[in-house]
């Protein structure tokens, strides 16, 4: 007989601590032995289709400095805009696509990504949702991580259309949103706070 479980309590939470990036990145924090390579440090391997970009940016606080003890992850689709996820309900996912990829910031909060651009994907009432990369930021002081989204700004057409980032537009602050890119190289800056504050999910 299956064991109800409404009667328990959610855990309370609490902030990641100063040494986040040790535990989740231990061969980046130099402490070797414990894994052969830290998770998500490829998100695609050898073989992938689509268009291999770098998306690079810092994690800033609202002072405007560097948060150099924060763990930067990512999700995507593939370039066919399927996702490789045991919850995906479409097939043919590329299987060198991971769609995952996880980085400790450097001391000038910096992360660098080697991927690929993702197509668009179904928005859940219709139609499509823009392509972009999902973000997750976790670091001392950030009690729930802090979720957000990068687009290209050489999606313009597809953006507009994007029903996160209308909503984001609503109060000016889809820009916050949007990653530059130049040849393969896509810059997405994070403010965690202050007047660029970068637009975070409630999911």
């Amino acid at each position: 007989m299956v064991t109800r479980l409404d009667y328990l309590k959610e855990t309370p939470s609490q902030t990641a601590g100063p040494y986040v990036h040790i535990g989740m990145t231990p061969n980046w924090s130099g402490i070797s032995g414990v894994i052969p390579e830290d998770l998500g440090s490829q998100v695609v391997t050898d073989g992938v289709k689509g268009e291999r970009i770098t998306v690079a940016g810092r994690v800033v606080d609202g002072g405007g400095n560097p948060v150099s003890d924060c763990v930067v992850e990512i999700w995507q689709a593939d370039a066919g805009g399927i996702y490789n996820s045991p919850a995906e309900h479409r097939t043919g996912a590329d299987p060198h696509c991971i769609g995952w990829g996880r980085q400790a910031a450097d001391e000038n909060g910096r992360f660098v990504f080697d991927t690929i651009k993702p197509g668009a994907v179904p928005a859940p009432n219709g139609g499509f949702m823009a392509p972009h990369i999902t973000f997750w930021i976790v670091a001392r002081g950030i009690n729930i991580g802090l979720q957000t989204r990068m687009y290209f700004s050489d999606e313009a057409d597809a953006n507009r259309k994007d029903p996160i980032l209308a909503k984001a537009r609503m109060i000016g602050r889809d820009g916050t949103m949007i990653g530059q890119r130049e040849g393969d190289s896509v810059t997405f800056d994070i403010y965690l706070q202050g007047e660029n504050e970068t637009v975070f999910l409630d999911i």
